[in-house]
């Protein structure tokens, strides 16, 4: 795909990758990005990028990735305003960290992880993001049955694509009984939408991040940081947000490239 004149959502974009990805697609000459937060920082996040741009480059979105009304009237301005959205970068997660089954050690009683904290994580990490594309799709759908399209063919060029927010979690991770679950289900569910989105002419595709130097590893501690991530990393160090956004826009550019990409690193933790 190219990305000049194309129309983009990023949810998450007031930091970390999220962030990443809008200042390297301005970078990149994309026509314009509706960047959503749930945080006012994302008034300021539109402001940096336009100047760095300097043109209108992105328009801000506050609200709630996992409201449907919210998220269908994201799609409905930006559209009204600029055209199809054609690329989706679902980029908002959260983390709510802790063994999923701890021994108090004065009762002796079990305390399990909280099914509501579960269920949040799953609401914002996996569902959220889904619907996010999906919405997109569902337009782009619409607008090729209005102009009489059928199956996509491979003369017409691709007409969008996707990129799910995965993680070194996936496989796995002491501590993360939540947030590896939906990294792990965003698997399947681009693997799913890969097969059936195709047919409009879209792909979606997964990339697993190590960690990354944001705000939600950075919370972790640097105690924590210094002794469980660069010692067991090929670069030794955290990896930069630029260089996830970097690998993004080279799956969004790329229609050879499918399926998951690893960017984590060489990160391998101890047994």
């Amino acid at each position: 795909m190219e990305f000049a004149g194309k129309v983009a959502v990023i949810t998450g974009a007031a930091s970390g990758i999220g962030r990443a990805v809008a200042a390297a697609l301005a970078q990149r000459d994309v026509g314009a990005m509706a960047l959503v937060d749930m945080g006012e920082a994302i008034e300021s996040v539109v402001a940096d990028v336009n100047s760095a741009a300097g043109r209108q480059v992105a328009y801000a979105y506050q609200g709630n990735a996992t409201d449907d009304a919210f998220r269908a009237s994201v799609y409905d301005s930006i559209s009204s305003r600029l055209g199809t959205v054609s690329m989706c970068v679902p980029a908002a997660g959260i983390t709510r960290d802790e063994l999923a089954v701890r021994v108090d050690k004065i009762t002796g009683k079990a305390r399990i992880y909280p099914v509501e904290k579960f269920k949040l994580v799953v609401d914002v990490n996996l569902i959220a993001p889904v619907y996010w594309a999906l919405e997109m799709i569902g337009r782009i759908a619409e607008d090729r049955a209005a102009r009489g399209l059928k199956k996509w063919q491979p003369a017409e060029g691709m007409q969008g694509a996707i990129v799910f927010i995965g993680s070194v979690s996936s496989q796995g991770n002491k501590g993360q009984i939540s947030y590896a679950s939906t990294k792990a289900g965003l698997e399947g569910a681009a693997a799913t939408i890969m097969n059936e989105a195709v047919f409009h002419g879209v792909r979606c595709g997964l990339i697993h991040p190590g960690y990354t130097d944001t705000p939600m590893v950075r919370a972790l501690g640097e105690d924590y940081i210094a002794k469980n991530i660069p010692p067991f990393t090929q670069l030794g160090r955290l990896i930069r947000p630029d260089e996830i956004a970097d690998a993004i826009c080279f799956m969004l550019a790329n229609s050879a490239v499918s399926g998951e990409l690893w960017a984590d690193a060489g990160w391998h933790p101890p047994a």
